[in-house]
């Protein structure tokens, strides 16, 4: 099994930033409970104020997918895509070694 990555990226509504990254920040303290998941950062953009990037990586995507069936996560997205300006941009990425990289 590979590991998996991701960039994502989100795009607020004027003014709505801060909220959005609160619940991301609530997200990723829930994190860390979820089997597999090893890395959920959540980056705001000092030249770009309505966007925020998650970074993710995980043992493989299928523990990723599993995670949007937590508890909470997806009453957590539907209060959370109000907040957005489009839809997001993901970027997948394999993960294969560096500081920091648990290999699995």
């Amino acid at each position: 099994m590979s590991a998996y990555g991701c960039y994502v990226k989100f795009t607020t509504k004027p003014g709505q930033r801060d909220t959005f990254v609160t619940y991301l920040l609530n997200a990723a303290s829930a994190m860390e409970k979820v089997p597999g998941c090893q890395l959920y950062i959540v980056n705001t953009s000092p030249t770009e104020p309505e966007c925020v990037w998650v970074t993710e990586v995980w043992n493989s995507q299928e523990e990723h997918d599993a995670s949007l069936t937590i508890e909470g996560a997806q009453e957590t997205i539907q209060l959370a895509i109000p907040l957005l300006a489009g839809a997001p941009e993901k970027i997948d990425i394999q993960p294969v070694g560096g500081k920091g990289l648990i290999q699995a």
